[in-house]
């Protein structure tokens, strides 16, 4: 077997055409940032106007989904499961074997899994490939990108996905790029819910809610958010010796105190709380220092 340097590799990643199926808020702006891709970019929208733009950065014009199956990775920004599987099935029939068909859509995993294992035998590798960021994100080139496939599948891509997304993980198998997206989008929304229960109980307390909101994204910024704590290898209870250890007891001692004095409140007001009572009720064993009937941990 002859190998390749890191040279070779790379010419042949870029050398491969990207074809973008579905140019909407998120589809649009990531294959803008294709336009100049150097094995070519053909995009395909129903909507004539919205493939308009990309023409006039460069992209080629295809006149079917069919079309788009001439490039040898083809993103599917499109809006559920049933039209994805309209899409795939539209471009099975004209793909050639080791095509890359991309599904950036948020769909059950069960689809890019069972899609996967029906067209493996023709060589047609399916990648689920969810994005994280929003519009803004998608017009900076700052998405992040949740891939699920094969791993030399998904380091033959990674090139082209880092046009339009500034971190690009790895998230294990067909389907898994679904499932680490449902994850996050899990917390996000759960955030809303809560960021809606502490603007009750801020309102209920005669307070400013823009203020409240400008100070929220002001201490969110510097501290990270939820997303600080989000560095543990797997979810056991940490080991005193853990470098975490002392850094997630004081946090759990700082949120305890915090919460309690929040129900107070709520209670004095005449607020439901019930997303801060869970909070109280499982914050020590999320952050894996739960409490002890020995006072070691103190």
């Amino acid at each position: 077997m002859t190998l390749r340097s890191g040279d070779e590799r790379s010419r042949e990643e870029q050398s491969l055409k990207y074809g973008y199926i579905g140019l909407g808020n998120m589809g649009a702006p990531m294959a803008r940032r294709l336009t100049n891709w150097p094995g070519g970019l053909i995009v395909f929208d129903v909507r004539t106007d919205a493939m308009t733009p990309l023409a006039e950065a460069g992209a080629a014009l295809a006149d079917s989904v069919a079309d788009v199956a001439a490039a040898d990775i083809v993103s599917i920004t499109v809006l559920n499961g049933e039209q994805v599987r309209g899409v795939v099935a539209e471009l099975v029939p004209r793909a050639k074997q080791g095509t890359v068909i991309a599904i950036h859509s948020t769909i059950s995993p069960d689809t890019a899994v069972q899609l996967a294992q029906e067209l493996a035998p023709q060589g047609i590798h399916i990648v689920d490939a969810p994005v994280s960021g929003g519009a803004s994100a998608a017009e900076k080139g700052e998405l992040a990108v949740m891939v699920g496939a094969e791993r030399s599948v998904y380091e033959r891509i990674k090139p082209a996905f880092k046009q339009w997304a500034s971190v690009v993980v790895h998230a294990g198998e067909p389907g898994a790029g679904t499932r680490m997206k449902l994850a996050r989008n899990m917390l996000t929304f759960t955030g809303f819910t809560a960021a809606c229960e502490a603007m009750a109980l801020a309102e209920k307390a005669g307070l400013d809610l823009q203020a409240l909101g400008r100070v929220v994204r002001h201490s969110d910024a510097q501290s990270g958010g939820p997303g600080a704590i989000m560095v543990r290898e797997d979810m056991r209870p940490l080991d005193h010796a853990n470098f975490l250890y002392d850094m997630f007891v004081h946090t759990r001692g700082l949120g305890e105190k915090d919460l309690r004095l929040a129900l107070a409140l709520g209670e004095e007001l005449d607020v439901e709380l019930p997303l801060a009572r869970i909070a109280l009720q499982n914050l020590a064993d999320g952050l894996g220092v739960p409490h002890v009937e020995s006072s070691e941990e103190e």
